[in-house]
């Protein structure tokens, strides 16, 4: 992870670019690329989304590459560690989902 936040950083600096990625900014930046992924799956089946062919593969996993990029950015410049931050939500997740009451279904924990 640190090896990517450098070459992520390096990158920006060389264009400098860093006067251009506030939070809020990256913020927007990260949402607008989480968009792009969605458009790539609007309407295909469930089972078209599961065996896409491969050029429409590649296309999202580039903009997966952007969302990455964009999340790590923003996890840099607020001084979280995206890799603890996602570990710490998982324990508050196990907490809010047990097993035994939600296995199986897709239910929001408020619905239980």
């Amino acid at each position: 992870m640190e090896d990517l936040r450098t070459a992520i950083r390096e990158f920006i600096a060389e264009r400098e670019w860093e006067q251009f990625h506030s939070p809020k900014n990256l913020a927007m930046a990260l949402s607008v690329e989480a968009s792009e992924i969605v458009e790539h799956f609007q309407w295909l089946t469930e089972e078209q989304s599961r065996h896409l062919p491969p050029d429409k593969l590649a296309q999202i996993r580039e903009e997966i590459g952007d969302v990455m990029i964009y999340l790590t950015d923003l996890a840099s410049a607020l001084g979280v560690d995206p890799v603890e931050a996602a570990r710490s939500k998982l324990k508050i997740n196990e907490q809010k989902y047990p097993v035994d009451l939600v296995k199986g279904k897709a239910s929001k924990y408020t619905e239980y």
